[in-house]
């Protein structure tokens, strides 16, 4: 007599989806997402107009792509809290090299982001050979970059007078601002650096146990001395957006970028510990704390409760993302 076994069958295209979407970490960010829209929708009905909606892209271009290459820099275990200074200065020095040297617009851009580039990695270089934190090399940073920044300028704004410059800060193309097209432009090379790169899977291991990726092969210090070259760069081209917006170098821009970049990127779901963050979570974080901004402001909510609610928020997210830490390590 022969035994007969139950024919196996292969779950359909559309519930092995429901499953992915069931386990997605993002998921319950993009129902919370969904409902302040719904909301905020009810609340003012200017909210979901055209304009609104293209008002609200524009302004989260300005933390978004500084947000964007966070998500790498917390993925490897680090942090940089110096990005709003180093935006600020990046603006200052675009306004010294034109209107005071006289160097031509173009060179001056590349200048600035090359001094911010190896700003980034001097803060790595000091966590990689030193074993400084990166806390602290960028908290020192932080208020070092922002003095620079008033002392080059004595504190005063310097007026560019360069249309072409102004189109690429306050301009739109197809009606879609032009900072807006920056900030999906990043969030796709950072999503394919991130995937898709030797780079962007050795920032993942190196984050997850930096100790077993050097073992492996993977360059430890030169990933850590990289991302932090692109998180000063990253913010150095927010300064020059933002110079470009205001038609002026300013040393008093970007300030608490810093706390808006790495906001979207935790409430996106980037563990602090390292090892884990997407860049589809924080395009959510970003959508997420600039419709909030915006939202708030459309209801006239006090600036000071607004500072509020945006500090419960990432309290939240942070509770939230040490319970899911804790809840995979027991499972």
């Amino acid at each position: 007599m022969t035994e007969t076994t139950a024919p196996t069958t292969t779950p359909s295209s559309g519930v092995r989806l429901f499953q992915r979407v069931r386990s997605w970490d993002g998921l319950g960010l993009l129902v919370v997402f969904i409902a302040l829209y719904v909301t905020l929708s009810i609340m003012t009905p200017s909210f979901l107009t055209a304009s609104n909606q293209l008002s609200i892209l524009q302004n989260a271009a300005f933390f978004g792509i500084v947000a964007f290459v966070m998500t790498l820099v917390i993925v490897s275990g680090e942090i940089d809290i110096s990005v709003g200074s180093m935006a600020a200065l990046a603006s200052s020095l675009l306004g010294v090299f034109v209107m005071k040297q006289g160097v031509p617009m173009v060179l001056a851009i590349v200048l600035v982001l090359g001094i911010a580039a190896g700003i980034g990695a001097f803060a790595g270089a000091m966590r990689s050979y030193f074993n400084v934190p990166t806390f602290i090399s960028t908290l020192a940073l932080f208020l070092a970059l922002r003095g620079l920044a008033q002392l080059v300028t004595n504190n005063f704004p310097i007026p560019i007078p360069s249309s072409d410059f102004f189109y690429w800060g306050d301009g739109r193309v197809l009606g879609i601002p032009v900072p807006a097209i920056y900030l999906v432009a990043v969030g796709v090379l950072v999503a394919v650096i991130a995937r898709r790169t030797v780079f962007g899977r050795s920032v993942y291991a190196v984050g997850g146990n930096s100790k077993a990726a050097s073992l492996s092969g993977i360059p430890v210090r030169r990933i850590k001395i990289l991302v932090m070259a692109m998180s000063s760069t990253a913010a150095a081209v927010t300064g020059l957006l933002l110079s470009a917006q205001l038609s002026s170098a300013n040393s008093t821009i970007a300030v608490g970028l810093e706390f808006d970049a790495i906001s979207a990127t935790i409430i996106g779901g980037a563990a602090l510990t390292g090892g884990k963050g997407t860049v589809v979570g924080t395009a959510i974080g970003v959508l997420f704390i600039a419709a909030l901004l915006n939202g708030m402001v459309l209801l006239g909510v006090n600036p000071y409760a607004q500072q509020v609610v945006r500090g419960a928020v990432v309290l939240i997210a942070v509770l939230v993302n040490v319970w899911r830490t804790r809840r995979h390590s027991i499972g």
